[in-house]
C-alpha cells in the first residue's frame, strides 16, 4: 500500500483532481454497470473484447445516486475489499461481493470523485491478506505510489474523425512510414531546479508536433506509456496495462496527444508489453495468492535473466485480459498500431533459460504452442476490428510467417522489426573503411530474405545504451569522417527497401548514449556539425515521403533491384527503387570509403535524362561541396551488366540519388 495508509507524499486527492482541456470536456449522467451472466461467459472463453467496460472501476449510478462500480478478477481470494481515500482504507467498511461463478467480485461505492486513490484488500486463501492495484483502472498513482486512481473515462471529445476514417481505408504496406520513436520523459524537459521537469502529455503534445512536422516523420513510436513503477526498465515492466502513466499526466491528456497528432497527420504507435510482468506485490503476481495471471510452474511463469512473471498464454481470462488491452488502447485512446515487445521470449520455452529451467511441450520442442495460437487469436481480432491499424512484432529470430496469415500457419502481425539487418548494419559502420571490403555482405544480406516478411528497419533505443555508444560514436575516424560515416548510413537506410525507425536523438547526431534520466542534448542543435546533419536527415524524410518509389513496393522484388552489389573492394553500393507506375524511379549509389571517385560510372538500363535529386556531399549538410551535374544523359556505355550508364563525380562517403 502506497504512503501512509496508501496516501501519496506528493499527490493527495485534493491536488489530483482531473484536468483537461477546455475544449474536451462534456457531462454526462453515468449509467449502472454491472457483471451480467453474458459477461462471465465471454470472459470464461476468453472472448469478452471489451472486458475493459466492466472489470476495473467504472463511474455508475445505483438508486439514483452517483458512484463508481468496482469489478476484480479473482477465483481464489478468500474475501475481498475496495479500500481507499474514501474510507480511511478501511478494509471492513467496502467488502465486494463474490465470486461468481468466474471468480469476479463486484460491488458498488456511491460519492466518489475523480482522482481518489483506491486498491483491492484480498485475502488469499491462507488467510493472509494484501493489497493489489487494480488490473484494469484506467490511471494510476505518481510512483512511488502504488494505488489506483478512479478516473471516468466518458468526457473527452475526440476530433479526430477526418484521421481515423481515412485510416481505414489504408493499406499500410503501400504507405510510407518514417517512425520517430520517443520516450516522453527524456526527450524534452522544463529547466526547472529540484524537480524531474517532465512535460505533461499536453506540453509534449505541442511541442512534439512542431518537431514532427518540421522533419516530416509520419509515425511516432512512444515508449513507456503504460504505468510502470521503475523508471530504470523504460515502461518495459508494466503494472497498469490499461493505464497511461501518470508521470505526465491524465487519460485525457493522453488522448489530447493523440488527438493532436492526429489533427497534424501524424501516426501513433505505443510500445505494448504482452510478454511478462514485475514480481511487485502490489501487482499482477500472485494476485489472489495464486498464480493467476502467470503460468503456476516457475519453469514456465518466470523470466530468470530478467527476474520477471510470465503470462499464461493458455488461460482463457488471462488472453481475454491481453486482447481486451489491445483493444482498449486502439478503441478509447484512437492508437493506430502497437508493436510487441519480445516477440521471441513468447514464442520459444527456453528463451534465456538453462536446461532444467524450462518445459517442454507436449510433442517434446521448444515452441509455445499457447503464445503461438494468442497471437494469432490477437492479430485477427485486433486487426479485424480496425481495419488500417497495425500489429508490430519486435522478432529478434528466423521465425516463419511473422507476418503471415493465421490461416497460412502465420502469427498474422502487420510488420517485423528486421532485427538482423540493424545488427549487420551497426557493425558494418563500426568498422574502419579499409575492412569495409571484408565484410561487404552485412550490407547486402537482407536483400535475400526482404520479401519474406513485411519489414521495418530500426536503429532503436537498445542500440544507443548499455556501452553500445551514440550513432555518431559509433563511427569511424575523427569527428569529420564520424559525421560523413552517419550520412553515408541515413543514406543508405533511408534508399532501401522496409519502413524507417529512427530514435531520438539520433536526427542530430546525439553524442552521449541515451539515458532516461536527463533529457536529450537539444544543446547540440547550436553547432555547425549538428545543425547539418540534422538537415540532412530532414531531406532524407521528405525525400523518402515524396517518392513512391522508396516505400510502395518495399517487400515485393519489383521494387528493388541492385544495379551493383559486388563492389567489394571499393565499398560501393547501387541499386534502383521502382514504384508501380514506372515513373519517378530512382537510382541509388553508396559510398562507404573516405575516397573521392571523380570517374566513377554507374549502369542504367535506360536512355534518357537523369536528374539529380540528393548529393549528400552539399556543404549545406556538412559536406565537402563536390558539384554533381543536375542532369546526366544516360551514354550507350555498358557498364554493371546494363546497356546504358552515366557518369559523375561520386563524393567520398557520398550517397547520390538520381530520378529517372
Amino acid at each position: 500500500m502506497s504512503g501512509t495508509k496508501g496516501r501519496s507524499r506528493a499527490q493527495g486527492k485534493t491536488a489530483a483532481k482531473r484536468t483537461v482541456s477546455k475544449n474536451a470536456v462534456r457531462e454526462q449522467s453515468p449509467e449502472r454497470v454491472f457483471f451480467s451472466e453474458m459477461d462471465a461467459y465471454l470472459f470464461g472463453k476468453g472472448i469478452h473484447y471489451n472486458i475493459y467496460e466492466k472489470l476495473g472501476s467504472h463511474a455508475s449510478m445505483e438508486d439514483g445516486r452517483k458512484g463508481f462500480y468496482f469489478a476484480v478478477w479473482a477465483p481464489n481470494a478468500r474475501r475481498v475489499s475496495v479500500v481507499g481515500d474514501f474510507n480511511s482504507w478501511n478494509p471492513e467498511a467496502n467488502p465486494m461481493k463474490g465470486p461468481n461463478e468466474v471468480g469476479i467480485w463486484d460491488c458498488f461505492i456511491p460519492d466518489l470523485t475523480d482522482g481518489d486513490l483506491y486498491k483491492y484488500y484480498v485475502v488469499k486463501p491462507d488467510g493472509m491478506p494484501g493489497y493489489k492495484a487494480d488490473p484494469y483502472a484506467a490511471w494510476a498513482e505518481l510512483r512511488p505510489g502504488t494505488a489506483s486512481r478512479l478516473f471516468d473515462l466518458g468526457r473527452f471529445q475526440w476530433t479526430d474523425k477526418k484521421w481515423m476514417d481515412a485510416r481505414k481505408k489504408k493499406n499500410m504496406n503501400r504507405e510510407p512510414m518514417a517512425i520517430y520513436e520517443v520516450h516522453p520523459g527524456s526527450w524534452m524537459r522544463h529547466p526547472v531546479p529540484d524537480s524531474e521537469g517532465f512535460y505533461t502529455y499536453i506540453q509534449f503534445a505541442d511541442r512534439l508536433v512542431e518537431y514532427l512536422e518540421e522533419m516530416q516523420y509520419t509515425h511516432v513510436e512512444l515508449m513507456g506509456i503504460a504505468e510502470h513503477p521503475f523508471d530504470g526498465s523504460w515502461g518495459y515492466q508494466v503494472s497498469g496495462y490499461y493505464a497511461p502513466t501518470s508521470r505526465y499526466g491524465d487519460p485525457d491528456g493522453f488522448r489530447y496527444l493523440v488527438n493532436k497528432l492526429h489533427e497534424h497527420g501524424i501516426g501513433v504507435i505505443l510500445d505494448w508489453v504482452p510478454a511478462h510482468f514485475p514480481r511487485d506485490e502490489f501487482g499482477l503476481a500472485n494476485f489472489d495468492g495464486t498464480p493467476l495471471y502467470e503460468y503456476a510452474d516457475p519453469r514456465k511463469g518466470e523470466h530468470p535473466d530478467w527476474g520477471t512473471k510470465i503470462f499464461d498464454y493458455g488461460r482463457n481470462e488471462v488472453k481475454n485480459f491481453l486482447i481486451g488491452n489491445a483493444i482498449y488502447w486502439m478503441e478509447i485512446f484512437h492508437v493506430d498500431g502497437l508493436r510487441v515487445d519480445a516477440v521471441a521470449s513468447m514464442l520459444y520455452l527456453d528463451y534465456g533459460k538453462q536446461d532444467g529451467q524450462w518445459v517442454a511441450n507436449q510433442f517434446g520442442g521448444n515452441k509455445n504452442l499457447e503464445s503461438i495460437e494468442f497471437f494469432k487469436h490477437l492479430n485477427s481480432v485486433v486487426l479485424g476490428r480496425f481495419p488500417g491499424a497495425m500489429m508490430i512484432a519486435e522478432e529478434s529470430t528466423a521465425w516463419p510467417r511473422v507476418t503471415g496469415k493465421p490461416e497460412d500457419d502465420g502469427l498474422g502481425f502487420s510488420f517485423k522489426w528486421n532485427m538482423g539487418w540493424m545488427h549487420d548494419f551497426c557493425d558494418y559502420m563500426r568498422l574502419d573503411p579499409y575492412f569495409r571490403k571484408d565484410n561487404h555482405y552485412k550490407m547486402t544480406f537482407a536483400m535475400s530474405y526482404n520479401s519474406a516478411e513485411n519489414y521495418i528497419l530500426v536503429l532503436s533505443h537498445d542500440e544507443v545504451v548499455h556501452l553500445k555508444c551514440s550513432m555518431l560514436e559509433k563511427m569511424p575516424g575523427d569527428e569529420n569522417e564520424k559525421f560523413g560515416n552517419l550520412r553515408a548510413g541515413y543514406g543508405f537506410m533511408f534508399t532501401h527497401s522496409g519502413k524507417k525507425l529512427l530514435f531520438m536523438g539520433q536526427d542530430f547526431a546525439q553524442k552521449r548514449e541515451w539515458s532516461e534520466a536527463r533529457e536529450l542534448d537539444w544543446f547540440l542543435l547550436s553547432e555547425p556539425a549538428h545543425i547539418k546533419l540534422h538537415d540532412f536527415v530532414a531531406e532524407l524524410l521528405r525525400m523518402y515521403r515524396k517518392y513512391p518509389a522508396l516505400w510502395e513496393l518495399d517487400n515485393d522484388s519489383r521494387g528493388f533491384r541492385w544495379i551493383n552489389a559486388d563492389d567489394t573492394e571499393k565499398s560501393l553500393y547501387s541499386f534502383i527503387r521502382m514504384n508501380s507506375t514506372g515513373k519517378n524511379n530512382l537510382a541509388v549509389v553508396v559510398n562507404f570509403t573516405p575516397v573521392l571517385r571523380e570517374d566513377y560510372r554507374m549502369g542504367v538500363q535506360k536512355p534518357g535524362r537523369y536528374s539529380l535529386i540528393l548529393n549528400s556531399d552539399e556543404e549545406r549538410f556538412g559536406g565537402n561541396g563536390t558539384v554533381l551535374p543536375a542532369v546526366a544523359r544516360a551514354e550507350k556505355i555498358p557498364w554493371d551488366t546494363c546497356g546504358y550508364s552515366i557518369g559523375f563525380p561520386l563524393p567520398p562517403y557520398g550517397v547520390v540519388v538520381y530520378k529517372f
